[in-house]
């Protein structure tokens, strides 16, 4: 049996008050199913934007991928990935943060 999970619902809730305690305040954009979705982090920062993507590398840890690759891109790239990626997975929950030095209020492997 694997390593017990977090409900994804019960993770965002945690993350959001991790940013507000960290000066980095979020919100919650699109909420994706409260036991098993998978989680987008758009990270808001000087000069544009970088979107961490949920996954679960090799050895089945959860990881985050630079999803937009690893320069900040404008709002209209980042808006046009979020949205290409809830038409594959509508069950994803999208969440922002203020993060002027890009780096997410959470601890976690980013690829």
């Amino acid at each position: 049996m694997g390593e017990p999970r977090i409900k994804a619902g019960v993770w965002v809730s945690a993350v959001l008050r991790l940013g507000a305690a960290d000066g980095k305040p979020g919100l919650v954009v699109h909420k994706g199913d409260p036991d098993a979705g998978g989680v987008l982090v758009v990270l808001h920062g000087r000069s544009g934007n970088i979107v961490l993507s949920q996954f679960r590398d090799a050895q089945g840890e959860l990881a985050w991928m630079r999803g937009t690759g690893p320069e900040p891109v404008s709002d209209t790239v980042t808006d046009a990935y979020v949205k290409k990626q809830i038409s594959y997975d509508s069950d994803l929950w999208v969440i922002e943060f203020d993060a002027a030095d890009y780096l997410p209020p959470f601890e976690g492997k980013i690829v």
